[in-house]
């Protein structure tokens, strides 16, 4: 996600050597740099936003009644949403998820939760939105409604120079970090070994080396436990960039596919948000947001709901 104005945040607690340890986030001038994207700005201008009274009508009324609507986040994924020096959670997800509520005439409080909770959250009605760089696919379809709001693609992060020689197209036999629950863990298992398995060739080691926190998936290679991380391609790019010359990507982003928004299913707050989004984009502040963070790459023209359910 991305950076505040001379903010150094470093993530590699517990690491002991200071040469391996990982700038989480920096000052204003520096980001991610994906396809076109530029690098992030937090004094960059977003419109105010203000309420639409076209969509106040598909307001639920107990919705409305709050106030506010309660969004899960896993605080670990710059630049989409992680926490500055004073433990607020910020990122594009985050200004995203205050928009909507603006839009919408209510507040949204974002709270920290693991990324595997989320959705059970959301189940439960402990959020009513799940924003946390959630690739829209049939499997969580099946649980939860998605919006959409943004594309991204899988990148492959290594050490500096890549001395191990790393190829991202072929990872068999190799110790691969990612975060649990993921697009790039269920790679691993349904795609990737397999694969291996296929040509002869042993799978990446345990199914991937998992971590709950992003942060901890990128200092596995930092730190050399870990040859290579598999991640979103905008978290890929802005690790990179934020790591000192310590890491770099292989290979081009691939697998690019929408986000979104998850809320529970059948929710009649689905159409509400979907309408958000879209005016959202319609008027510039989207595309305003996105440019704020870097990722403006990852705009998409039509916000559409289970976009994963016809494929």
């Amino acid at each position: 996600m991305t950076a505040r104005t001379q903010r150094n945040r470093l993530f590699a607690a517990g690491l002991v050597a200071a040469s391996v340890s990982l700038v989480l986030t920096g000052c204003g001038s520096s980001g991610s740099k994906d396809e076109g994207s530029g690098a992030p700005n937090a004094s960059a201008t977003v419109n105010e936003v203000k309420a639409d009274p076209k969509l106040a009508p598909l307001v639920p009324e107990d919705v409305k009644a709050a106030g506010k609507l309660l969004v899960g986040a896993d605080a670990s994924y710059a630049p989409d949403e992680f926490k500055d020096d004073n433990g607020k959670v910020i990122g594009m997800d985050v200004d995203l998820a205050n928009a909507i509520a603006a839009k919408l005439g209510l507040k949204a409080e974002v709270q920290d939760s693991g990324f595997t909770a989320i959705l059970p959250g959301i189940q439960s009605n402990k959020f009513q939105l799940g924003m946390s760089s959630f690739t829209d696919k049939k499997e969580r379809e099946d649980i939860v409604d998605m919006v959409t709001y943004f594309n991204s693609g899988s990148a492959v992060a290594v050490k500096k120079g890549n001395p191990e020689k790393i190829d991202p197209k072929d990872l068999c036999g190799k110790k691969v970090a990612v975060q649990t629950g993921t697009t790039q863990a269920d790679e691993i298992n349904d795609t990737r070994n397999p694969d291996c398995a296929k040509a002869g060739k042993p799978g990446i080691q345990n199914g991937g080396d998992k971590f709950d926190l992003q942060t901890d998936v990128t200092n596995a290679v930092v730190s050399g436990r870990d040859q290579a991380m598999m991640a979103d391609s905008q978290v890929v790019d802005y690790a990179v960039k934020q790591s000192g010359g310590q890491l770099e990507k292989v290979g081009e982003t691939y697998g690019v596919a929408p986000y979104g928004v998850a809320l529970a299913k059948g929710s009649k707050l689905t159409p509400a948000v979907q309408g958000a989004i879209q005016s959202l984009i319609d008027d510039g502040t989207y595309k305003q947001i996105l440019t704020k963070w870097g990722v403006e790459a990852g705009a998409i023209t039509k916000s559409v709901v289970n976009s994963a359910a016809g494929s």
